[in-house]
């Protein structure tokens, strides 16, 4: 099963939303980038992240808007700039600012959401998140391809791929 990758810097907004997708019975494990470099280095498989094995591409990416080093909007554009499979970025912050959601959708994000300071509402989100994004959400063939890649894909692999199984 492939992991959610959360980049947030808060320790105490990494235990809450743990738990509330633990009781909200997301089973997917769940990455932790604590700066903007580091979700950077998990996504492109670098540094500390090297090992796709440990580390493997995420099926969901839950990206917080302040961040050290590197912004979660920067993050976000730098994702989008990618080659290869599209991401699944949902902006997990606590600014509801119409500039920052503004932003955040014209760089790309699937989806913005604004922290909630209750935790009965942070289950509900969890929810919501494991039954639209998980569940329900239809990924594209490139998506669905990585969950049985044994090495990072890339442009070639992929097309390479879809060829061999347009082909069977």
């Amino acid at each position: 099963m492939r992991p959610i990758l959360q980049v947030e810097d808060d320790a105490n907004d990494v235990f809450l939303l743990q738990h509330a997708m633990t009781t909200a019975g997301v089973d997917n494990p769940i990455q932790v980038a604590t700066d903007g470099r580091q979700a950077v280095d998990y996504l492109s498989g670098t540094g500390a992240f090297a090992d796709r094995e440990k580390f493997p591409l995420p099926c969901l990416v839950l990206l917080d808007l302040k961040l050290p080093y590197l912004m979660g909007l920067d993050v976000l554009k730098w994702i989008r700039q990618q080659p290869g499979p599209v991401l699944i970025v949902i902006m997990l912050t606590a600014s509801g600012e119409d500039e920052d959601i503004a932003s955040a959708y014209r760089l790309g994000a699937n989806a913005f959401l604004t922290k909630p300071s209750k935790a009965s509402s942070l289950m509900e989100m969890a929810r919501a998140i494991k039954d639209f994004w998980l569940l329900q959400n239809t990924l594209p063939q490139e998506m669905e391809a990585i969950s049985n890649a044994p090495e990072p894909l890339t442009r070639a692999s992929q097309s390479a791929r879809r060829t061999t199984s347009s082909t069977r």
